[in-house]
């Protein structure tokens, strides 16, 4: 079954270790061994995460001699970007809706007689 472009991408964010491995390659290029470094996975299991990656379009793979330094790809981020800015004036709307009850709730305050 293909899932449409927005979806794998939201499928390949789902895992907290593909998304370690989008934050490490912001940084910039790297190949599978540098990226299983800091996990506690084999580099087979790097590998399918970052399969996945590829499939949703967010990582690319390139070729240097006998390495294969894998890079981000932004475009399906910017889709998602896009898809959630589509939500921003609901959650703008909702928070002015709390701020103008919480001022509700607030006693007001009652002017104080000057000092003499």
């Amino acid at each position: 079954m293909q899932m449409d472009p927005l979806s794998a991408t939201f499928a390949a964010l789902a895992d907290p270790t593909r998304r370690a491995i989008l934050a490490r390659l912001a940084v910039g290029p790297a190949n599978v061994t540098e990226l299983a470094l800091p996990f506690a996975i084999s580099q087979p299991a790097i590998s399918k995460h970052l399969k996945m990656l590829e499939r949703a379009g967010l990582v690319s793979r390139s070729r240097e001699a006998q390495s294969r330094p894998c890079q981000i790809e932004a475009a399906p981020l910017k889709q998602v970007a896009d898809w959630t800015a589509e939500y921003r004036v609901f959650w703008e709307r909702s928070f002015d809706r709390l701020d103008s009850y919480l001022d509700t709730l607030q006693p007001k305050e009652k002017p104080r007689a000057p000092h003499n």
